[in-house]
């Protein structure tokens, strides 16, 4: 019985034995798996421009296949200085409104190409018509930094053109220039490695687009038309409520070093999911139609376009008093986007097909 018990413990203990070596050899070999993946990541990665300010200068950063490239430039080479953007815009005649991008450059190219807003050589032409971007330009997908630039671009031909390009600020702008980075693609994870840079501060204070994006609104009214990432809530207006002093508000937060307890005291009340950029309560099933009548007196519009809240797509909400455009351009496969014409809404397909809404 002795004999047999230590055979049998031999045995057992063998298998734990063969089990450990098979295990180590599986760990290195997914180990040299993943270094291998990230030098082929490193090879193939291609990033920027990150143009950061240095006083007198200007410094370019390019990745190309995961070497650094660096350039200098003068100061007055591109513009470096941005004028906040106006909160109330009147008398437009046409807008086209999308929202949500997410790091989706073909496809948003895609949709604006279809429809008439930019042509094949991706320039502007929608004449004097407003192209709005009701946020979310980052996260998710990974080709933010080609639709932080075309977006940059298309502002200058737009206005050289007599039409505007608006780009109100989403959450996810919000969450990168603030530190939080969960929804981050892992591309550019590899792009702050290689910069040896925090990925905050490659849109820091002392960048260009930077600079550019706390130039931006967070939220903006064309004649009776009211733009918001989220959307504006009653708790939000309940002690008052002035476009202009939030978008001030919401610029100040981004400049603010840190997030102490002063910081909190002042912005919370922009950043909690009641304030504009989390706000989805027009989507619950509890929100009634006599409760967006009372917020659009309050607000003096007719209308709320909104982000944020994904659908499949475009969807016009209490008889078109809210249009939730937040087409789930994200996904990479399908997006929309909203046209407003002399008072008149339709949405259009992703191939320009034109669908009133009623």
């Amino acid at each position: 019985m002795l004999k047999r018990f230590s055979f049998v413990s031999l045995f057992f203990i063998s298998l734990v034995l063969v089990s450990q070596t098979n295990t180590s050899v599986q760990s290195d070999s997914i180990n040299e798996s993943i270094r291998t993946n990230r030098i082929a990541d490193s090879l193939n990665h291609n990033d920027g421009p990150y143009v950061f300010i240095d006083k007198d200068y200007l410094i370019e950063k390019n990745i190309i296949h995961g070497h650094v490239e660096t350039k200098t430039y003068g100061i007055n080479t591109i513009t470096t200085e941005f004028v906040p953007e106006l909160s109330i815009v009147n008398n437009v005649s046409k807008i086209a409104v999308i929202s949500d991008f997410h790091g989706q450059y073909d496809l948003t190219l895609k949709i604006l190409k279809n429809n008439h807003v930019i042509d094949e050589n991706l320039n502007w032409a929608f004449g004097n018509g407003h192209l709005v971007i009701v946020g979310d330009i980052f996260d998710r997908g990974d080709k933010v930094t080609e639709l932080l630039w075309f977006v940059y671009n298309l502002e200058k031909q737009a206005e050289d053109n007599g039409g505007k390009v608006h780009f109100t600020l989403g959450n996810h702008e919000f969450m990168v220039m603030q530190n939080d980075l969960r929804y981050l693609n892992r591309k550019y994870w590899l792009t702050s490695k290689l910069l040896n840079t925090p990925f905050m501060a490659l849109y820091g204070k002392e960048t260009v687009l930077g600079r550019w994006l706390r130039s931006k609104t967070t939220i903006l009214k064309i004649d009776d038309n009211l733009f918001v990432h989220g959307g504006i809530s009653e708790a939000f207006i309940s002690s008052g409520f002035d476009i202009e002093e939030t978008n001030k508000q919401m610029r100040h937060s981004l400049n603010e070093e840190g997030q102490d307890e002063k910081w909190h005291t002042s912005y919370d009340k922009y950043y909690d999911n009641n304030g504009p950029i989390w706000y989805r309560g027009y989507f619950s099933a509890d929100y009634k139609k006599s409760d967006i009548n009372k917020l659009l007196r309050k607000l003096k519009v007719k209308h709320i376009i909104v982000g944020h809240t994904s659908q499949k797509q475009i969807e016009s909400l209490f008889h078109n008093k809210i249009f939730a455009v937040d087409s789930s351009i994200k996904n990479g496969l399908y997006g929309e986007i909203l046209f407003i014409e002399n008072g008149k809404y339709s949405r259009h397909t992703m191939d320009g097909e034109k669908i009133k809404l009623k």
